[in-house]
């Protein structure tokens, strides 16, 4: 007997959800004979890509992460006490475990649809909360995406909240002390809102100048002094002036939080609790403020309200703020939070509570008490007076430095090495006894003394904090029973999966969004990130020291280079939205190096994402709307008259392709070149590349750059509303402006300043991407559009008789995603949210709901899902559309019917009285394969409204509703 040979882990065929004998039959529903067919009615010929993708050969899961771990150990893992904003943590076994490695946490999606979220709103209000305690603010959004940009939110924030002498101030002080990083992003954000910044000494800056509108400060500064700024911010508020104080978190455990100095505004990062620095993030920003600009606060806000029954349930409050609806009259362009690592930091926080949060900052401050005597004591001079963590060294030459930073890293040792001759030391919370004396031998050594190396082994059993008394903190933190209860590994495990059960996430059902492509997180991508080599290094550790990273960023750069056609590629936006901006800067700086710079017209389809117009207004541009006609499609009639009209302003077009309504247009060249025949760059929004990818490209339809979703496209897991990447790709002529850094050299020969915190924006999580195309290939991802393409045509073809579909392309196809049409059902009083919520009676998370047309649902299935699970969510909207029909049929009560009141509640199916007008078992099991296993709602459905009218942002517990005043009462 002959038998063949093959491959038995061929990763395309884990990641792709359809077998051949499926797709064969969902081919025939849609009505084509094959594949190939189906390509060529939906793809513009025009468009097509005339030679396969240039990729390497495929790898299988064994071939990869062998590869890899050859890759990862290029990075040498030294000890870093390069402080700057980033610190070596210890993140509890328990939570990397359960969180940071559970498909239940990382594969959920933004909680839009709260009922079935509520593990993950009840996590990030626990972050609120923990922020707000340590801060000593009034209120915190649920995350930013780091440090800096927080900076710079809060930046914004104050400029469009001028009043009085200050309205029309323009220059923002920013004291020398802040993250020089941190500096660099403010310096990005304020050019083109028209905001000057004055870098200076803060003990000296003059705030009776009428020209300032408001103020930052570093806390601990950068260097590692600790200054008391009381008097400083009391002066500027004297002068109308607003400050915010950038904070080490940790720190706080310890010192007078700048709530009690007066603050308006606290940013920070909470890396330190528990997130690994790899090497720049992913990490959560952390931005908490006073009452008073609650409805202005950029991110998202998660609120305490009350569900149908009056039982407490959280979800996003203020979502009026969001730039989706605000569009360019937003301030800011904030699409996402950090969702997954403010999690991490949250529950770091619950699982420690205030006493050991308290024992770590102690032991921190301790051992860095312990190397300064052992310093002086070797007769170098410590300059911070008052300190945390941080010692600044002072030593006698150019050649004395050069001598300890060789000694040092011949020991695995990194500092910071300041300009002129200090170095600057900072400890941490996997900071030792032994490692004190590490350091302690480096400069024993260069000074050939040993005298000072501490023969002590254990830290002394108390420490004197010496610290001015008002920088002593007296106030409580942490005080909620949260943070007070499950200290012990059964007490967290057992909470943490409590939450994770409230939750959907992919590890249940496909979440059907568009424009959101939640496809398959595979375990292989997802494995590197937890390894040392990877997660423990710092962003600004020597070049010589992170050569796989420097290889896993070239590889990635070239392949996406040839993924969209481009010529450079930089990795530095760490978010989608943050990809828009900084494309957008870019072709700032083009116009501006050409003597153009008065080109400011970017020009938008009424149908683009709301970011869109939002990153325009921040990149300093004027809006005009483009109309889109009854199908969809860009007016280019319209498109060509205002391109002509505003031609000498021209900036750039922002298109998205395919259309946000899941339409190829046929005319995106023509576009194209309209846009460039009146002096402007093509932006092409990348959130739908995967309908791109091996196809066509954005060179291909004449883009100038684009923005790719690291976290769509390629992989990288949502976490339940962040991380996500967003690099962006650029024609050559365009690459000399790519962002730069301020620490670590990046971009192009003219590069604009820093978008993110970090070089390389998240780079811990581009090793999933990495691995996706290392293992798909070039017929691996070419394959992915097609089956994404197969899988929503073929929901379009089981749907489409129930309900209508709003845009199709010239051949009845649609892209890799649909709309339906729901509009008709509000004449017998159901609303698209009905629908949406009823879903989750089924199982299932809700397709995008009115976006991008009001009264509709967008769905989106990916390439990732199989028959099956198409069509057992096919199964749940034709059953919906039953029960929609019954209403219309007079069957059911257009008020009082299962639509209306869903979801059902474990708690309200088994309630003892059942006066609705229809069964339980309708209610609960409206189809058979729920009987196998039925993921139930923890609410019923919320009342948003009323919780956005009595806004409570922490987890102080609702003691009562007082029905007098309407209000709720909270305690705690």
């Amino acid at each position: 007997m002959i038998l063949k040979t093959k491959p038995a882990d061929v990763f395309k065929e884990r990641h792709n959800g359809p077998d051949k004998e499926q797709m064969q039959e969902m081919l025939r529903t849609i009505g084509v004979e094959s594949l190939d067919q189906l390509i060529e009615e939906t793809v513009p010929s025009a468009i097509r890509l005339k030679k396969p993708l240039n990729l390497p050969n495929a790898l299988s899961e064994t071939q990869f992460l062998k590869k890899f771990a050859s890759i990862a150990k290029q990075n040498k893992l030294y000890k870093s006490y390069i402080g700057l904003g980033y610190n070596d943590t210890i993140l509890p076994a328990v939570i990397q475990r359960n969180i940071l490695e559970n498909p239940g946490w990382y594969t959920a999606y933004t909680p839009y649809q709260a009922e079935i979220a509520q593990g993950r709103l009840e996590a990030l209000i626990n972050y609120q909360s923990m922020v707000m305690d340590l801060t000593g603010m009034e209120i915190a959004n649920a995350s930013l995406l780091d440090e800096g940009t927080a900076a710079a939110e809060a930046m914004a924030m104050f400029y469009a909240q001028r009043k009085g002498s200050r309205k029309s101030a323009t220059r923002f002080f920013v004291s020398e002390q802040v993250l020089p990083q941190t500096i660099d992003v403010l310096k990005t954000r304020a050019t083109p809102l028209g905001i000057e910044l004055e870098i200076g000494d803060h003990r000296s800056a003059n705030l009776q100048d009428e020209t300032l509108f408001g103020a930052i400060v570093q806390y601990p500064a950068a260097d590692g002094e600790v200054f008391d700024y009381t008097d400083f911010i009391n002066t500027a508020h004297e002068q109308e002036i607003l400050v915010v104080v950038a904070a080490d978190i940790m720190s706080l455990t310890l010192l007078t939080p700048p709530g009690e100095m007066g603050a308006d505004a606290v940013v920070g990062t909470t890396q330190r609790f528990g997130v690994p620095m790899g090497y720049g993030g992913p990490h959560a920003g952390y931005f908490a403020t006073k009452d008073a600009f609650k409805r202005v606060i950029p991110g998202r806000i998660i609120g305490i309200s009350v569900d149908a029954q009056g039982n407490k349930a959280y979800r996003m409050a203020l979502q009026t703020r969001e730039q989706h609806i605000r569009r360019e009259k937003a301030t800011s362009n904030i699409c996402t939070a950090q969702v997954l690592l403010a999690v991490i930091a949250g529950m770091y926080a619950v699982y420690h509570g205030p006493r050991r949060l308290k024992y770590i900052g102690v032991n921190i401050y301790a051992l860095t008490q312990q190397l300064e005597s052992g310093l002086k004591a070797l007769g170098f001079e410590q300059l911070n007076r008052q300190y945390f963590d941080t010692l600044k060294i002072a030593v006698e030459s150019a050649e004395m430095k050069a001598a300890i930073r060789t000694e040092a890293e011949a020991a695995g040792i990194n500092f910071h090495y300041f300009a002129k001759n200090f170095i600057g030391i900072s400890l941490h919370q996997a900071t030792e006894l032994q490692d004190v004396k590490d350091i302690l031998a480096v400069f024993a050594k260069v000074t050939g003394k040993s005298a000072a190396i501490l023969t002590i082994d254990e830290l002394p059993n108390e420490t004197e904090l010496k610290w001015n008394d008002s920088l002593i903190r007296t106030s409580d933190y942490l005080t909620h029973e949260v943070f007070n209860r499950h200290h012990s590994e059964h007490e967290i495990l057992r909470y943490m999966k409590f939450l994770e059960n409230k939750d959907i996430s992919l590890v249940h059902s496909m979440i059907p969004l568009g424009s959101c492509t939640m496809k398959l997180n595979a375990t292989a991508e997802m494995i590197p990130i937890t390894w040392p080599e990877i997660g423990s290094i710092h962003p600004f550790a020597p070049a010589d020291q992170v050569k796989g990273y420097k290889q896993i960023f070239e590889d990635l750069e070239s392949w996406l280079c040839e993924v969209t056609g481009f010529d450079a590629m930089s990795l530095q936006p760490n978010s989608g939205a943050q990809g828009e901006y900084a494309g957008l800067m870019v072709i700032r700086a083009y116009h501006e190096s050409r003597g153009e710079g008065h080109r400011n017209i970017s020009l938008i389809p009424s149908s683009a994402h709301g970011t869109n117009p939002a990153s325009a207004v921040m990149a300093g541009m004027k809006v005009v709307i483009v109309k889109c006609d009854e199908r969809g499609n860009i007016d280019v009639a319209d498109l060509r008259a205002k391109a002509e009209q505003y031609k000498n302003e021209l900036s750039c077009l922002m298109v998205t392709y395919p259309s946000t309504h899941g339409v190829y247009e046929e005319s995106i060249i023509e576009i194209c070149q309209i846009i460039h025949d009146n002096g402007g760059r093509v932006y092409m929004d990348g959130a739908n590349m995967n309908a791109q990818v091996g196809l066509t490209s954005p060179a291909t339809i004449g883009a100038d750059v684009c923005h790719l979703n690291l976290h769509k496209t390629f992989c990288i897991p949502h976490g339940g509303g962040g991380p996500g990447m967003g690099p962006i790709g650029v024609v050559k002529d365009l690459a000399p402006f790519l962002p730069g850094h301020a620490v670590v050299k990046t971009g192009g020969e003219e590069a604009i300043h820093a978008v993110s915190a970090a070089p390389w924006g998240s780079a811990s999580i581009l090793p999933i991407s990495y691995a996706y195309i290392a293992m798909m290939g070039g017929e691996g991802l070419t394959e992915a559009t097609k089956v994404a393409i197969l899988n929503a045509n073929y929901i379009k073809a089981r749907l489409q008789q129930h309900y209508p579909v709003l845009y199709i392309g010239k051949n009845g196809r649609c892209a890799h995603e649909m709309i339906l049409d729901c509009r008709e059902f509000k004449k017998y009083g159901v609303e698209v949210e009905d629908i949406a919520k009823r879903l989750m009676d089924y199982g299932f998370h809700a397709p995008t709901v009115s976006f991008p047309v009001a009264g509709t649902l967008m769905i989106e299935p990916t390439e990732s899902e199989p028959q099956e699970e198409l069509d057992r969510f096919c199964e749940a909207m034709i059953s919906i559309r039953e029960e929609i029909r019954e209403i219309e049929e007079g069957k059911a009560d257009q008020k009082n019917n299962v639509l209306k009141h869903a979801p059902h509640t474990a708690q309200v199916a088994l309630s003892e009285s059942w006066d609705r007008p229809y069964s339980r078992e309708k209610a609960v099991y409206p189809v058979s394969y729920l009987c196998d296993g039925k993921v139930w709602p923890t609410v019923s459905r919320i009342d948003s409204a009323y919780g956005d009218r009595n806004l409570i942002c922490s987890c102080a517990p609702i003691e009562a509703y007082n029905e007098n005043n309407n209000e709720m009462v909270a305690v705690g």
